[in-house]
């Protein structure tokens, strides 16, 4: 999980509460054939930002942004 890169408790904490809030907002627009890919792709993106982001609202925001300029490859 991308997510196990985090080492500190609280990143770790910030970065699966946002994980969360963002998929929510993210997977109606997801087809149903994609959901586990666009999830991981989404997982992997928030522990890239998990560090930098201010709180959790600026990691949803910066995740999301991120997710939906950058097609997967």
């Amino acid at each position: 999980m991308p997510l196990s890169s985090l080492t500190d408790p609280v990143d770790l904490a910030r970065a699966q509460g946002a994980l969360e809030i963002a998929w929510s907002k993210l997977e109606p627009e997801v087809p149903e054939y994609d959901r586990d890919d666009a999830r991981t792709r989404l997982a992997y993106i928030v522990a890239s930002y998990a560090i930098v982001a201010v709180d959790e609202a600026d990691l949803v925001r910066r995740a999301l942004e991120r997710f939906r300029s950058k097609p997967a490859l």
